[in-house]
């Protein structure tokens, strides 16, 4: 018998350590080499590590939540033989006796909330994320019951929602008596959670945020939307109010380069973009994300559609990759219906400006001396004060009301 002590690898990007997102396995715990036993979050990203030996679990260095730094002893195994130096294993791979290199896998999307995982001597292995083994906990589910239909047999936020279904379709949809409820549940804020956290708290605290509000009349930017709703066939996507927005935005940033910018604080250096990488803030079961879609100058209104709902859509069941969740030059956020009247949206940092949809409602209106209905939409943007200054940032939602009033002007060349 030997001990494999396994230290945490550098994961990329100048990375000096990581947090505990999730273990995969327990003290004592069988694990075959190439298993997945754990993942690492970085600011970037999750990262999936594979056991590099076969072996027994003897110990990890910590809980989900604690950061370690790379190059620290991360999780021991105990092997059978001892493993000599420049002895390749069954991989090829040539590993020293005190390894600080393994295979990382980048993991699908940044994980939230690290939960206790069953010892696979108990359950067997169950490949899924955080968020969904907690709900299934929640709701008394066993995850084992399950056939997964992702990769590898990774179980989906569909196929949990199945389960639960059948279950309830099978109790008959009644419930038991509720109880007066007097527990206290304390939630240890990690994962994607405490990163939004500290990100919010450095954006609010650097950034001097000068807030423009101004309503839109979308009444006949929805009759366009609803006209070529109709003349699609059945079987495809509705267009939301959110491609027509992209595009208007697009092209008014033309005039307002200043806008579609990113500040590096290190440097002290303004880069500003001639692409639009288009930031869709999306609300997902683990918490706020921002999906991008790169380049959205080049699309047109139907793959500017499709885009965002492929980005938004693998955000939300956590296929996303790595390129979907980085690199955008400014961020739409909308809250949709409960979008209310006006609200105060922080910016993406490194980004200079943010565009808030609030929700569309109609009202009466004067036009022209009389009371009409007309369809009504505020925009609540912010930009940083310090590079991006108030009459620029007011002309080009100025400019962006424009547009999205006179539609056809989206579409004309130039």
């Amino acid at each position: 018998m030997s001990e494999y002590v396994f230290k945490l690898p550098d994961l990329g990007e100048g990375t000096v350590e990581a947090e505990i997102a999730e273990w995969m396995v327990n003290v004592g715990d069988l694990v075959q080499e190439e298993d997945p036993f754990g993942a690492m979050l970085t600011d970037k990203a999750a990262v999936e590590l594979s056991a590099p030996v076969t072996g027994r679990v003897v110990s990890l260095a910590g809980e989900p939540g604690d950061v370690i730094a790379v190059g620290a002893p991360l999780i021991v195994f105990e092997t059978e033989d001892p493993i000599e130096q420049g002895q390749p294993p069954a991989d090829g791979v040539t590993r020293s006796a005190s390894p600080a290199v393994a295979e990382a896998v980048p993991a699908a999307d940044i994980q939230a909330v690290a939960e206790n995982r069953p010892s696979q001597s108990e359950q067997g292995k169950v490949l899924t994320s955080p968020s969904i083994r907690r709900r299934a906990r929640e709701a008394g589910a066993d995850l084992t019951r399950i056939s997964g239909s992702g990769p590898r047999g990774r179980i989906m936020r569909s196929d949990l929602d199945a389960l639960l279904d059948n279950d309830s379709t099978a109790a008959g949809g009644v419930r038991a008596p509720v109880e007066a409820a007097t527990e206290i549940t304390e939630i240890k804020v990690v994962g994607l959670r405490r990163i939004i956290a500290e990100r919010m708290s450095k954006a609010n605290r650097e950034i001097p945020h000068f807030t423009y509000v101004e309503e839109i009349d979308i009444t006949a930017l929805e009759t366009l939307r609803q006209h070529l709703n109709n003349k699609q066939a059945s079987t495809e996507e509705r267009l939301s109010l959110l491609p027509f927005i992209g595009l208007a935005l697009v092209r008014v940033l033309r005039q307002f380069p200043q806008c579609n910018a990113l500040y590096d604080a290190e440097r002290n250096i303004i880069s500003r973009y001639q692409a639009v990488h288009l930031g869709i803030a999306t609300q997902t079961p683990d918490g706020l994300k921002v999906a991008v879609v790169k380049h959205s100058e080049t699309h047109g209104l139907h793959e500017l559609a499709g885009e965002i709902r492929r980005v938004t859509s693998a955000a939300r069941d956590n296929t996303a990759k790595r390129e979907d969740l980085m690199g955008s030059t400014i961020t739409i956020t909308s809250l949709g219906k409960a979008g209310g009247i006006v609200s105060t949206p922080i910016i993406n940092q490194p980004e200079l400006a943010i565009i808030g949809v609030n929700k569309a409602v109609e009202r009466p209106v004067i036009v022209d001396g009389h009371v009409v209905t007309r369809r009504m939409m505020n925009l609540s943007s912010s930009f940083d004060h310090r590079f991006v200054d108030g009459y620029d940032g007011a002309m080009m939602i100025q400019g962006l009301k424009e547009l999205l009033e006179h539609p056809a002007m989206i579409f004309m060349p130039g």
